[in-house]
């Protein structure tokens, strides 16, 4: 038997990101993680960071290579069948974004927490959370061969969208909000040089693209595509036309090919469940909602959402009252359905419906004509981009 305040199931960033905010603050915590450091650290996810992310980590000290190796990015372009505009984001509000992995900010949190000399625990297997009805839950887990149990007053369900934490709530617990598109993101990575100074969303008749980047030398694209796309269908010249094609370079001067490393379809799903809590059990990041990448929110939301849980254990140890804790879903859930509204906005206007009518896509198109040539749409566009304040 251990024994710890919080138990955090779930190593990704919204767990790490949670323990190094209790850390800071005194609190004892226990991560653990079903997989192993390697396949953690290998994850490739999203790469686009909110300046309130990036607020959290410098103050969390782990910022360094952030601060080193991040692309901060002051606008981005938006572009109709070859038409773009660029929206300065930094002009409009003062903030800015930066283009860093969240693989390379997961690299970084086990390495704080490494650092810290509190228990993160990899291939914990089987874990199941028990009496959280109760205020003295607990978490059973086994390593290398031995059961063990972890006693502790919160359990954080960090664990993502597959993990355990979710449906441990009870089925009538949860209000459950879905959305399913018709279609997908074909995802690449190459080693090539940036088509452009800033990312690039693109909206062409022939289907969505956009062009992003990793590093000055590796580059990070994406196609829209069907959910059950064969991946033996797109051979790499098929791939550098149609970006050529639907970012409208059709001599190749602004795209230049390189070896691609990484091919992978990623679906497009917009999913919340209410509330984030049930007695001691609470939910955080990808576990409690799912958004469409369009909108570079998924890794944001999980930080939005860790800091206001941290901010309610803090307060709940500091006064020892439950209102902080029974506040935390509806604080948390305010901001999510902000982003998802974000989210699911940008992913219609600039996505041609496979299976909507004419109507509906001329209508997605002229909703992208209007943003391009209002500062009114496009100072609203740049202010839910870089992130609402915390």
């Amino acid at each position: 038997m251990q024994r710890t305040q919080v138990a955090i199931i779930g190593a990704g960033p919204a767990g790490l990101l949670l323990g190094q905010l209790l850390h800071k603050a005194g609190i004892d915590n226990i991560i653990l993680e079903a997989r192993d450091r390697a396949y953690v650290e290998a994850r490739i996810r999203a790469g686009v960071l909110e300046q309130g992310t990036v607020n959290i980590l410098r103050d969390l000290g782990v910022a360094q290579r952030l601060d080193r190796a991040g692309l901060v990015h002051p606008g981005v372009f938006v572009a109709l069948d070859g038409r773009r505009r660029h929206i300065d984001m930094q002009q409009m509000t003062g903030k800015s974004v930066t283009v860093y992995g969240q693989t390379e900010v997961t690299k970084d949190l086990i390495e704080a927490r490494l650092a810290t000399g509190r228990p993160l625990v990899f291939e914990a297997q089987h874990v199941s959370i028990r009496d959280f009805e109760s205020k003295s839950p607990r978490v059973r887990y086994d390593k290398d061969g031995t059961s063990q149990e972890i006693a502790c007053d919160i359990v954080a369900g960090c664990d993502g969208f597959h993990g355990i934490s979710r449906p441990t709530f009870p089925a009538d617990a949860l209000t459950v909000y879905e959305r399913v598109y018709p279609f997908a993101w074909l995802g690449i990575l190459s080693e090539s040089p940036p088509a452009a100074d800033e990312l690039i969303y693109a909206r062409h008749k022939r289907g969505f693209a956009l062009f992003s980047m990793r590093s000055p030398t590796i580059t990070r694209n994406y196609l829209q595509c069907r959910p059950d796309e064969d991946l033996n269908e797109w051979p790499d010249h098929r791939i550098w036309e149609e970006l050529r094609a639907r970012l409208v370079d059709p001599n190749g001067e602004s795209i230049k090919e390189g070896k691609i490393f990484d091919k992978s379809v990623l679906p497009m799903r917009s999913f919340v469940v209410e509330p984030l809590r049930h007695g001691r059990l609470f939910l955080a990041g990808d576990a409690a909602h799912i958004v469409p990448p369009t909108g570079a929110k998924g890794l944001n939301l999980a930080a939005s959402d860790v800091y206001y849980f941290a901010e309610a254990i803090i307060s709940h140890y500091a006064r020892g009252d439950e209102a902080p804790l029974e506040a935390y879903s509806d604080r948390a859930l305010s901001r999510v359905w902000k982003a998802q509204r974000f989210s699911w906005w940008m992913t219609s206007m600039l996505h041609p419906a496979p299976d909507g009518d004419p109507f509906d896509n001329r209508v997605r198109s002229a909703e992208l004509d209007y943003v391009m040539s209002s500062e009114a749409a496009i100072h609203s566009l740049a202010e839910n981009y870089v992130g609402l304040p915390f």
